[in-house]
């Protein structure tokens, strides 16, 4: 969850620093007072889109930096970050943005630099960001398909990868033959090309680990000089009058001549005359080495020319000779393809349908678990719907041209054949339509915030973000609407922007935003409220600006009813 936020010179808000806990958090406050300019912080940490607007007029730059604390070793946090070769220690990962006035965007994560679309790759596992006027992936289609899939993830991941493996497979097969395939001359060009290089690679003649064993030679000559005197040093310093081998030996005997009088001195010199005649079996392997040593500058200047032309062909065929050779394997299958491309076309078909089969087999068994899953699903968010007085809706889950249709004559994709829209209806007779054409406001609130309990523990996001999402209801509705704004924070951290009392009411920690003047300049700060400020912020919020001892019981009965739906709520849960 998202635990300290601190932004300095953004947009109005020159300096300030929170605190967030678990659970629901609710930020209220007058409207431009900064309450949405703080989403626009987190959303910019989350790799949202920046502008020079953001930094504060007169200022060098707007510095955004958030602190999560990852409670589960399993988050998909930990994927992203391996990937990225980021390091995330003692669960907590910091995101940083900064943006000057001059329209630079510097991003880092953990202190590390990085580019802003990997920074967007973080924030989309720690953040959802949902506002009155903002499509998220819940209202694209084109992800509908993955949320489907991640409602039931225990059963379709596992036939979801091996439909992977196969299709992936089958995608290589079929660009193998469109490139087999192509039309005479270009094969004729790439037949020439191809042979040129083969023939280029076999006039050297490489061996394997060649240009390894030169360098090595090579290094050996140019400190020839270097080597010689370590081998004469070395077997000098050993082998001679009053040199380590003589006093070794005198030790050797010194032992010895004791040795029938006592056990240990007996093992000592046993163990030094190993030693010795290690050391003088090792100062003849110097002494041979040393005189095979010899200086040729023509072979230098052989193993150089090698080497260059070595050089010359790993700037067209690869790293290492190892590297050439394997790519000369490569050339020989090509030519051969093509050479005999009739045949090559002919067997590739053959695997190509045969593979084809097996992935429309795997592809039907993604179906059938999703259908299964489907009607999970759409019970689970009709039963959800009629809790926030939307009876007469209808969710369904559309599976595009699927039943009824030849399996083998629908388009694969790397999800199967299934084209994934979720649809609603909100009045009895009307339609059913996808949910980014859905008009009503309110309507569309709560439907998001069905999707959204629904999905935010299986998507894994540490904090849910709402900005104003219950625009446009009240009434009944709007309870309905806190209730499950609470329902929600009881899987996932929820930051929630709100000017409904009923959804103030459920908060587990309630700040204040005011907008403030000083030295002629415009500010923003944020305050934690007592239990009797909630009370007195949700009196203004029933009535306006006027404060009135009716409204401030109001505002007490509310809190006082919300604490006891979240205290059942708990006594529920533990039940």
């Amino acid at each position: 969850m998202l635990t300290e936020l601190s932004i300095h010179d953004f947009a109005i808000i020159e300096d300030i620093s929170i605190t967030f806990n678990e659970g629901l958090t609710v930020l209220t406050g007058e409207t431009g007072a900064g309450k949405s300019i703080i989403i626009d912080a987190v959303q910019l940490l989350a790799g949202g889109r920046g502008s020079v607007e953001f930094v504060r007029h007169g200022t060098k730059k707007a510095e955004i930096e958030g602190l999560f604390i990852i409670d589960s070793d399993t988050h998909p946090i930990y994927k992203v970050g391996k990937e990225y070769g980021i390091e995330i220690s003692d669960k907590q990962i910091v995101l940083q943005r900064t943006i000057t006035a001059n329209g630079k965007s510097i991003c880092r994560v953990n202190s590390k630099l990085v580019t802003l679309a990997i920074l967007r790759e973080f924030g989309k596992t720690l953040i959802d960001i949902h506002s009155q006027h903002e499509t998220q992936s819940l209202m694209n289609p084109e992800h509908h398909i993955d949320l489907l899939d991640m409602y039931d993830a225990g059963q379709i991941r596992k036939t979801k990868q091996e439909y992977r493996e196969l299709f992936n497979k089958l995608l290589s097969l079929k660009n193998r033959y469109k490139k087999l395939s192509e039309n005479e001359q270009e094969m004729a060009h790439r037949l020439d090309l191809l042979q040129f290089q083969l023939k280029e690679i076999e006039q050297a003649d490489l061996a394997p680990d060649e240009d390894q064993n030169l360098e090595e030679e090579r290094d050996s000559l140019v400190n020839y000089e270097r080597i010689y005197q370590a081998l004469q040093d070395g077997y000098n310093a050993l082998y001679g009058e009053q040199r380590g081998l003589e006093w070794v030996n005198k030790a050797q005997v010194a032992l010895q001549s004791a040795a029938t009088y006592d056990k240990f001195i007996e093992e000592k010199a046993e163990a030094i005359s190993n030693h010795y005649y290690a050391l003088e079996e090792l100062t003849y392997e110097l002494r041979n080495y040393t005189e095979m040593q010899q200086y040729s500058p023509s072979r230098l200047n052989e193993l150089e020319g090698r080497l260059n032309e070595i050089s010359r062909l790993k700037k067209k065929y690869g790293a290492t000779v190892n590297d050439i050779l394997e790519y000369m394997g490569k050339v020989e299958e090509e030519i051969e393809e093509i050479t005999n491309k009739d045949s090559h076309l002919s067997k590739l078909d053959e695997e190509i349908k045969e593979l084809e089969k097996d992935a429309y087999l795997e592809a039907r068994q993604l179906h059938d678990l999703r259908k299964k899953a489907a009607n999970s699903l759409t019970a689970n968010i009709h039963k959800e719907l009629k809790g926030l007085y939307l009876e007469k809706a209808s969710f369904a889950i559309s599976f595009g041209e699927v039943d009824g249709y030849n399996e083998e004559k629908l388009p694969l994709h790397k999800n199967g054949f299934d084209q994934i829209r979720f649809l609603i209806s909100t009045n009895t007779g009307e339609p059913l339509k996808e949910l980014n054409k859905i008009a009503s406001g309110g309507e569309l609130s709560r439907i998001m915030l069905v999707l959204k309990k629904i999905f935010s523990r299986h998507q894994g996001v540490t904090s849910v973000i709402f900005d104003e999402v219950d625009t446009g209801v009240s009434g009944r509705v709007a309870q309905a609407i806190a209730e499950k704004i609470y329902q929600i924070s009881q899987a996932s951290q929820v930051l929630c922007i709100t000017h409904l009392p009923q959804v103030a009411s459920m908060a587990d920690t309630h700040k204040f935003i005011k907008k403030l003047e000083k030295n002629q300049r415009t500010f923003t700060s944020v305050s934690e409220l007592t239990i009797m400020e909630q009370i007195d912020e949700l009196s203004r919020m029933i009535t306006g600006t006027k404060l009135t001892e009716t409204a401030k019981e109001h505002g007490k009965e509310m809190l006082e009813l919300a604490n006891h739906y979240k205290e059942q709520k708990n006594t529920d849960k533990f039940m």
